[in-house]
């Protein structure tokens, strides 16, 4: 049976670097919720808490009801799957997923149909006799995830699973992650850096930062509605841009971008003074008038054409143009407007808080 995981105000220590500051989550039951930042953010040291690996200077850590922070790793009932697979080189495929059902004193008549079921389910049925030495890469990770299901954790905990893999099998097997854990229902936490494999994996991911947490949501609402520079800027690629902003209310803000463009931006609260405009490249389009720029080359990249356009200051911007809404390419050289999608863009005030609706 799966656990909701419920963190609150958790302190990580090493001498005098705080490596977490008073991070909290409420992790739902059966929930694949990913751990994304760059590296030394705290994810792995947050991760290996939950696991027990490591010693906890404060808050409180549940696994439903029940606070874990005194309970030993081996009587958490996680599942662990490795960056570097961890699995045994002189024990078959097969030894190698029956070894967590043997540790628990599994019923041997019971191990058999547990360890063919799972792996059939990681589709490595028939490399069962094999040693690891005789796999590859994506096979072992393959065999590592078995392991993991095969106990029936109440959470599972994954680190870094697919780092080590190369960019094709990355793409396959974590498709394969993705549809084990929703076929199971197990409360999965994923640490990655890879903002890419988050959004297609998770349910909810948790974006941090030098031990802090910048956001929480949907790979949606990351994408869509970061709620700071640092999240737009980790997550895909956004252009940003200086402006001035004034709103007296919550409502809609005039917004002036350069001095060359003015639009008007919802937004949740009053604030007038310096701001920062957060685009991704497919919010901004082509249009007869707005910001002035030169082309400075573009990439055809099949469902769209990325342009790089040099704004009259010097600053560049990235603009996507999507194949099936156009059949004209604009030449490297080439004298073009920008223009906004104002109801998708973010706009943080000064202080780099949200202004945006």
């Amino acid at each position: 049976m799966s656990n909701r995981v419920i963190i609150k105000d958790a302190v990580k220590r090493y001498g005098d670097f705080t490596a977490l500051n008073g991070v909290s989550l409420d992790i739902q039951e059966g929930e694949f919720f990913t751990l994304l930042g760059p590296s030394g953010c705290g994810k792995t040291t947050l991760l290996r808490m939950i696991a027990g690996f490591n010693s906890i200077e404060g808050g409180d850590f549940y696994f439903g009801d029940k606070r874990i922070n005194d309970v030993p790793a081996h009587k958490r009932d996680i599942g662990m799957v490795f960056q570097n697979y961890a699995i045994f080189p002189h024990l078959t495929v097969r030894e190698n997923v029956a070894y967590g059902l043997k540790a628990r004193k599994v019923p041997a008549k019971e191990i058999k149909p547990k360890v063919d079921e799972a792996l059939e389910l990681v589709q490595i049925s028939h490399l069962a006799e094999r040693k690891p030495s005789e796999l590859s890469g994506g096979q072992q990770q393959r065999v590592a995830l078995a392991r993991a299901f095969v106990i029936e954790p109440s959470v599972l905990l994954m680190d870094e699973p697919l780092s080590n893999l190369d960019a094709k099998l990355r793409v396959q097997m974590r498709s394969v992650i993705k549809k084990l854990q929703r076929r199971l229902g197990i409360t999965t936490i994923y640490v990655t850096h890879d903002q890419e494999e988050a959004l297609a994996i998770s349910d909810r991911i948790a974006v941090m930062k030098e031990g802090h947490i910048m956001q929480i949501g949907t790979p949606r609402e990351i994408y869509a509605k970061p709620q700071n520079p640092f999240v737009a800027g980790f997550i895909g690629v956004s252009n940003f841009l200086a402006c001035e902003i004034q709103a007296s209310a919550a409502g809609d803000a005039a917004v002036s971008i350069k001095g060359e463009l003015d639009i008007t931006v919802p937004v949740s609260r009053a604030y007038t003074g310096k701001g920062k405009i957060s685009a991704r490249p497919e919010q901004l389009f082509f249009s007869e008038a707005g910001m002035p720029g030169t082309i400075l080359f573009s990439t055809f990249l099949g469902d769209f054409i990325e342009y790089e356009v040099q704004l009259n200051d010097g600053q560049s911007l990235i603009v996507n143009e999507y194949t099936k809404d156009t059949t004209e390419v604009h030449a490297d050289g080439e004298k073009v407007h920008l223009r906004f999608d104002p109801t998708r863009i973010s706009l943080y005030d000064a202080d780099e808080e949200v202004l945006s609706l």
